[in-house]
């Protein structure tokens, strides 16, 4: 089988395996051998047959399901290059995290973590010395829009 049939083929049973009608029929086949143990008299076949057909469903899936997400995860990887590419003042070493070493990764990672330190300690300083212009949401839109004449003589 080509690969762009298997592809196909693992998409749309991706697919169909999270809808709501995959789940109604899991639903039934359980409820259905659960009804049919008195008749089998819960002996041994009866439990296999179950736990070979989930062990079964579940391995078969692994696959479909890894092979989807790979496809999902290299588009968004593409995506997310082209907003770092065109992003001016962007950190274009960004662009190949993926291929990147461990260690390497590790250092870009606690460099980040500095940065939403510093941006967390520079947030909460500006709250603590300006606490008015912490409260609303739109507080720099209201503080920056320009005030109509016959208010400022009001004020």
């Amino acid at each position: 089988m080509p690969a762009p049939s298997f592809a196909r083929i693992a998409a749309i049973t991706a697919r169909a395996s999270g809808s709501l009608g995959a789940f109604v029929a899991a639903l039934l086949v359980v409820l259905v051998w659960a009804s049919s143990g008195p008749f089998f008299q819960f002996n041994d076949t009866w439990q296999l047959v179950i736990n070979t057909l989930t062990t079964i469903v579940t391995f078969l899936m692994v696959f479909l399901i890894q092979h989807t997400q790979n496809g999902d995860t290299a588009a968004l990887h593409i995506k997310l290059d082209e907003l770092i590419r065109v992003s001016k003042g962007a950190n274009q070493e960004l662009l190949n995290l993926e291929s990147m070493d461990p260690a390497h990764l590790e250092e870009i990672r606690q460099r980040y973590e500095a940065l939403a330190r510093t941006a967390a300690d520079l947030k909460s300083k500006k709250e603590r010395c300006m606490p008015c212009a912490a409260t609303p949401d739109h507080a720099d839109e209201v503080a920056a829009a320009p005030m109509p004449p016959d208010a400022r003589s009001k004020v």
